[in-house]
């Protein structure tokens, strides 16, 4: 899983110009896909991914746009690890993310508006033109939550954006200590509890 597209790398085929066959393009787009289909992996060992530290937290990603090896691109997927007591970076997103809390308990702000959840409950961050900011926290003092997150990958037809703004608007909690020690060893932690 170590193969990552850049952003200015095209998806598919070169692109075309009005010059060529169109059809003919649809056709060589095609069979690289059929190709990457039957290439790609189709099990995806979460304890085999790396852990990432990031504006929003500690994160792994199962599907992402920048992953080229998997056998679908139509997700976006990853797991988030939220330490006691602590909190994800607020976003401004358009939504439509589905979360899954696997362990723990807390909250999650939608535009200020507390909505408390626990373990096996399922988040619907809902879809809003003007986008929404999101935000999770930790409510246990002594238990870290953990909780998967997918998302339909619309990346690659209407951009980061997705329709609406996607900001960083406050990082989480962790997120100052951490990029000083990604810093001084860039390398990330693997699979830690």
């Amino acid at each position: 899983m170590k193969k990552i597209r850049p952003p200015e790398e095209n998806l598919g085929v070169a692109y075309a110009d009005r010059g060529e066959n169109m059809l003919e393009w649809l056709y060589r787009l095609r069979d690289r896909q059929r190709q990457h289909q039957r290439q790609g992996a189709w099990l995806i060992k979460g304890r085999d991914l790396p852990w990432e530290h990031n504006r929003q937290g500690k994160m792994k990603w199962f599907l992402h746009p920048a992953l080229d090896n998997t056998s679908i691109r139509s997700m976006i997927v990853f797991e988030q690890e939220i330490p006691p007591g602590g909190q994800s970076g607020a976003q401004k997103t358009p939504g439509g993310s589905v979360l899954y809390i696997l362990e723990g308990k807390g909250y999650t702000l939608l535009d200020g508006e507390r909505h408390d959840w626990q373990a096996e409950d399922l988040v619907n961050i809902p879809i809003r033109a003007q986008g929404v900011v999101v935000q999770h926290v930790n409510t246990d003092p002594r238990r870290r939550v953990r909780f998967v997150c997918a998302d339909l990958n619309l990346v690659d037809i209407l951009g980061v954006d997705r329709g609406a703004e996607l900001e960083q608007v406050k990082p989480a909690s962790t997120w100052e200590e951490n990029e000083k020690t990604q810093i001084r060893n860039p390398k990330s932690e693997t699979n830690p509890k």
